[in-house]
């Protein structure tokens, strides 16, 4: 235990705690009350570790590292601090004997609402393993007041509702007012002569006060806290125009107000009209000017010398939201520290690395030069210079290939490509899974693999195991305790012991019970939140993630479309009784998304409501997807659906999720989805559809004729006709935009090809499933081998051959 606290001084303490916050005793206190002085209590116990780790990270050689991500998906902090500090036990005993729940108290706390989705949970699952193997590592981010939204299913359709995750404050939070920066947006930019040096000055800029909130991350322990800094827009206190709203202009004099708090108030702000884009553009640069400049603040202020900074730092961008940092730092290291513009080049890309987390299209950032000009002029300048210089460089080894260097640049066309400043910016670039990265190097960023190949490299994405298995399934981890020991928490490669009791039958059984009780608690969940009755021996087919095309929900609602149809033809029919669950979020403005949602909840209507079919199967969709409802649905899961369109997933990491809770996946052969398939045989995953190789062929030469595969295929002519004729809506146009997409378009991400090839791929499961020792034995080899999927594999590996971190020589 690193806190020197037995269970006596842990109730002395939470009980003065509670009076010192709520000015009265514990028997009076609410729950929230309680989960509060709790909290409070445990950020106490943290803030000396907090200080001793700043102190070391300050003194230490070792290498800063920090993540710039716009997403951090922490979840519940509660219930992982307790983990990591090795106190959970102590603390779940000493509050039951003053009377207290302390999963109770866990529940009560709000999600924090600071992203969305893969991108943000990555990042949350690299800051827990970077702090646990005593690496510094630090992310920066936005302190969104709003986050993404919070989702109501209301008529089966999505409405989005503020997420108001700080309405209760948090108290995990530090503010740090005195560590605030200036950030500049507009205005112009004077060039000087001075001495012989051209000196810029940017004026009339509208600035931006941008304040840190710094999170606490703890490792598991071993006494490491690092830090997760917010930054939260606040208006400059002299710049509120008085005179005007005295005046009786109140207008103007407000404006200023909320134009800045507008920076910092929701993820991804719309961006299907000018001034959206212009927001997020707005954001993207508020933090990692922020950060950037704190960074620096902090460096020099240890006494760094400013020439050999990329010596001790080392700056990560998660995916192209963060890449301006790239020009931040060369404004910084020419206009205020006076470095020329070669040395300020080569200490940014030497810090400089950079994740894609794509491959399409909508994903890849650009911004109009007009905006993008007029909202960061001085920016605007380094990156076309960055652009000139580059483009100079590809003309000497490209001469008279226009399009080449068209392709490669910057600036073209009118607009200013953020993957491409990363890439050039970066001396790493690396993809999430092996498909993903040959794709990167071989299709989307193929011009600049073949001119530097040595920059691009692979790192498959990973999961903190200590929030996805040891929190979430406690019951599977003391399970693992008792069979092979505890060594697999510091080294998760271990968990490949526990491969030696896929045979056996008393294991087996361990195994299925534990997945029952997580079952029927699901199942008290989703009666409690959408009062339908599910039975916990059904076979409980999971398909939680973002609502998109690509991930072809589509093809799983068609599929259960079939199923129903099936049933009705033949009330006799053989199955595995199912419980469908589906959860996710649509982006506000993607109507086709939206649509889907609709979808679901119009066949989950018509079926859960069915007394023919009813008993055999129910469809589900939990609204407001997010952490803590993943921690519930993951380890109840017996069937993970990983389906999307082969060559569109970069990774996924909620395939390594569920194979560490002991599902088995059902596939395409798409992102980490191969890794795992390699991993775990082909006897205990479920393949199914295109190939890569058949899926480009068809994107680079056509060929590809959805009607075809309609005619040919009776049964999925029968469910698309479903879709418009009145079956699931009483509107028969509700679903057109589904109907269309797979039928007028052509089918974009191939749902129509690889139906039939899904439907005998589930045949396939369920004659799996009712075997119960095979099904089982699946199970258990599936989390024996999901080690290799650790975030804490992955970080050791950026640290290494990314970062230059030395850290691994700290820890002989």
């Amino acid at each position: 235990m690193l806190l020197n606290i037995n269970k006596d001084k842990f109730k002395s303490d939470y009980q003065e705690k509670f009076i010192e916050i709520n000015g009265k005793e514990l028997s009076e206190g609410a729950d929230y009350d309680k989960y509060e002085a709790l909290a409070g209590l445990i950020r106490d116990y943290i803030a000396k570790l907090w200080v001793a780790s700043n102190k070391k990270c300050s003194s230490s050689h070792q290498k800063q590292v920090y993540y710039f991500s716009m997403e951090f998906l922490l979840g519940r902090l509660l219930g992982t601090t307790l983990l990591n500090l090795g106190i959970r036990d102590m603390c779940k005993e000493a509050l039951s004997e003053l009377g207290i729940d302390l999963d109770k108290l866990e529940e009560l706390e709000e999600d924090q609402g600071l992203g969305n989705g893969g991108l943000g949970r990555l990042a949350a699952c690299f800051l827990d393993s970077m702090a646990s193997l005593n690496i510094y590592g630090h992310g920066c981010g936005i302190r969104y007041k709003y986050g993404f939204f919070e989702q109501k299913i209301i008529d089966g359709a999505q409405v989005e509702a503020p997420d108001d995750w700080l309405k209760n404050g948090n108290v995990w939070e530090i503010k740090k007012p005195d560590e605030a920066e200036i950030v500049k947006f507009g205005g112009h930019v004077d060039m000087i002569n001075q001495g012989g040096r051209l000196m810029f000055y940017q004026r009339d800029y509208e600035p931006v006060m941008a304040v840190p909130y710094d999170i606490p991350v703890v490792g598991y322990e071993n006494g490491t806290v690092n830090t997760l800094r917010l930054w939260s827009a606040e208006p400059v206190e002299d710049e509120f125009d008085f005179s005007s709203f005295s005046r009786g202009e109140y207008s103007k004099a407000v404006d200023y107000r909320n134009s800045v708090e507008a920076i910092s108030q929701v993820l991804y702000p719309d961006d299907t009209f000018y001034e959206g884009r212009k927001l997020r553009l707005k954001q993207q640069y508020f933090f990692v000017s922020a950060g950037i400049q704190s960074i620096i603040k902090k460096f020099k202020a240890c006494g760094g010398n400013i020439r050999e900074l990329d010596d001790s730092i080392a700056v990560h961008i998660n995916d192209t939201h963060p890449a301006l940092a790239i020009p931040e730092l060369m404004r910084i290291l020419m206009d205020e520290e006076g470095l020329g513009w070669d040395e300020a080049w080569r200490i940014t890309t030497d810090v400089m690395s950079f994740t894609n987390h794509t491959v399409m299209p909508e994903a890849m950032e650009k911004w109009p030069v007009s905006m993008f000009q007029e909202l960061l002029p001085r920016i605007y300048m380094i990156v076309n210079e960055i652009n000139e210089r580059f483009c100079g460089q590809l003309w000497n080894l490209y001469t008279g290939q226009w399009d080449k260097i068209a392709r490669m640049a910057i600036i073209a066309d009118g607009y200013v490509r953020m993957a491409h400043l990363a890439v050039i910016g970066s001396h790493s670039v690396n993809g999430v899974a092996k498909l993903h990265t040959e794709i990167l190097k071989k299709e989307v960023m193929a011009d600049f693999y073949y001119l530097d190949p040595k920059k691009f490299n692979n790192k498959t994405n990973g999961i903190t195991h200590r929030r996805w298995l040891m929190k979430a399934n406690p019951g599977l981890t003391s399970l693992l305790m008792q069979t092979i020991g505890d060594s697999w928490i510091r080294h998760p490669i271990d968990l490949a012991r526990f491969e030696r009791y896929a045979y056996d039958g008393a294991v087996q059984a361990e195994v299925e019970g534990i997945k029952k009780a997580n079952k029927e608690r699901l199942a008290r969940y989703i009666k409690e939140h959408n009062d339908i009755a599910v039975d916990p021996s059904s076979m409980f087919d999971s398909h939680i993630k973002r609502i998109h095309a690509y991930k072809r929900q589509t093809l799983n609602c068609l599929r259960i479309m079939d199923l129903y149809n099936r049933l009705i033809d033949n009330p006799h029919l053989n199955i595995v009784p199912r419980t469908f669950i589906f959860a996710g979020k649509a982006a506000p403005g993607y109507y086709l998304a939206k649509n889907i949602i609709e979808l679901i909840n119009a066949i989950a209507d018509k079926v859960n409501n069915d007394p023919k079919v009813n008993d055999l199967i129910k469809v589900v969709f939990l609204e407001n997807y997010r952490v803590s409802l993943a921690e519930a649905v993951i380890p109840a899961s017996d069937l993970s659906e990983q389906i999307s369109t082969t060559t569109k997933e970069a990774s996924g990491t909620s395939n390594m999720k569920f194979m560490m809770n002991g599902a088995v996946t059902i596939a395409t052969l798409d992102g980490a989805n191969i890794e795992i398939r390699d991993e775990v045989g082909d006897d205990n995953i479920v393949i199914f559809g295109l190939t890569s190789k058949e899926v480009l062929n068809y994107y680079r030469n056509g060929g590809y004729s959805a009607a075809d595969v309609i005619e040919a295929a009776p049964a999925l002519k029968r469910v698309l006709d479903d879709l418009i004729n009145g079956k699931y809506s009483k509107d028969k146009d509700k679903f057109r935009a589904i109907y269309d997409s797979l039928t007028v378009y052509n089918d974009e991400f191939f749902v129509l090809k690889d139906f039939v090839p899904y439907l005998e791929a589930q045949a396939r499961v369920d004659e799996m499933f009712e075997d119960r020792a095979k099904w089982n034995k699946m199970a258990i080899v599936n989390i024996a081998h999901s080690g290799i999927f650790s975030s804490d594999r992955t970080i050791e590996e950026y640290a290494v051959g990314i970062w230059g971190s030395n850290y691994l020589y700290k820890n002989l």
